[in-house]
């Protein structure tokens, strides 16, 4: 039926499905190189969004074998997102056989990356006066392109997942495809270009709650100082609570952890140690500072101790 119908009647097809309330209508993302017209002499910003395919998820012991990146222009200003300046995937040989088990997500096999290597010049190249990296789930992607390419390091990253607060915006999940979907679209997801074109798309959306791009979101977290606070010793009664709060529990460390932003939530939260973990007694956390070079890498920031 589909072959005898043109695209305008496909689209009037859908235009009266998506009237009906017991419908509703996804439509297959297609790329868009120019999102929206910058004004002559607008002051505009380069960002990249990044996605990695990997053959596990150990960055220490498994590689990247596909990355793909978005060049874009974006205004610092209100988070709106402009043109697509350079696309770019690969794919690298490991050097190694991928597991089956991750040739099933993401479908890249032996014969598809064998002899090829990803040309580092050029990805040295699209990095140069990039403001901003963004990745949706930073703290996978980072290390292992860290790793392969050191020149990240000293690049501002920020997280689509983390630094948003989908959930005050009144979503139910962070998940990319769930996040575009909602949005009325629908893609090929785990490739890395398809990944990155999902996200960028996600990041010229207007959040329904705080009336702001997702870009815009994103870029307020970079202004603000983040801070990891470890709630040392913290009594073992106290785990739910903790939790409840969205700290997370590090068996290594053996200690509850929660990031905050800024001086005011860094305030907050000492009080809220004092009063509710610690019951008003004199007590010591550990504090890491992290900047945009630091957040989501597997380097450490600046920690200093603060005597509650």
């Amino acid at each position: 039926m589909t072959d005898s119908l043109s695209s305008h009647a496909l689209e009037q097809l859908a235009q009266q499905l998506e009237q009906h309330p017991d419908y509703r209508v996804l439509r297959r993302l297609v790329p868009r190189h120019t999102m929206n017209e910058a004004l002559p002499g607008q002051r505009l910003c380069k960002g990249v969004v990044l996605d990695t395919e990997t053959t596990g998820l150990d960055a220490t012991n498994d590689r990247v074998i596909e990355l793909g990146m978005l060049v874009f222009e974006f205004d610092p200003q209100t988070g709106v997102v402009y043109k697509v300046l350079n696309v770019f995937d690969e794919l690298e040989d490991p050097g190694f056989a991928i597991p089956p088990a991750t040739i099933a997500v993401h479908h890249i096999t032996d014969e598809m990356v064998q002899g090829k290597r990803i040309d580092d010049a050029q990805v040295a190249a699209l990095m140069k006066d990039v403001q901003v990296v963004i990745a949706h789930n930073a703290k996978f992607d980072r290390p292992f392109v860290e790793a392969r390419w050191p020149l990240f390091q000293h690049l501002n990253w920020a997280c689509s997942i983390n630094d948003i607060n989908w959930r005050d915006e009144g979503f139910g999940s962070a998940k990319l495809e769930y996040l575009v979907g909602t949005q009325g679209y629908f893609y090929e997801a785990h490739r890395a270009e398809a990944d990155c074109w999902a996200l960028l798309e996600l990041l010229n959306q207007v959040l329904p709650q705080s009336q702001q791009t997702a870009m815009l979101a994103l870029l307020e977290t970079l202004n603000k100082p983040q801070e990891k606070i470890y709630a040392i010793n913290s009594p073992f009664e106290t785990k739910d609570m903790l939790k409840a709060r969205g700290y997370r529990w590090s068996a290594e460390l053996r200690c509850w952890s929660r990031v905050v932003a800024g001086p005011q939530e860094r305030q907050q939260e000492l009080d809220w140690l004092k009063s509710r973990v610690y019951g008003q007694r004199s007590a010591r956390v550990e504090i890491e500072t992290m900047g945009g070079q630091v957040r989501y890498s597997s380097r450490e920031g600046h920690k200093e101790m603060v005597t509650l």
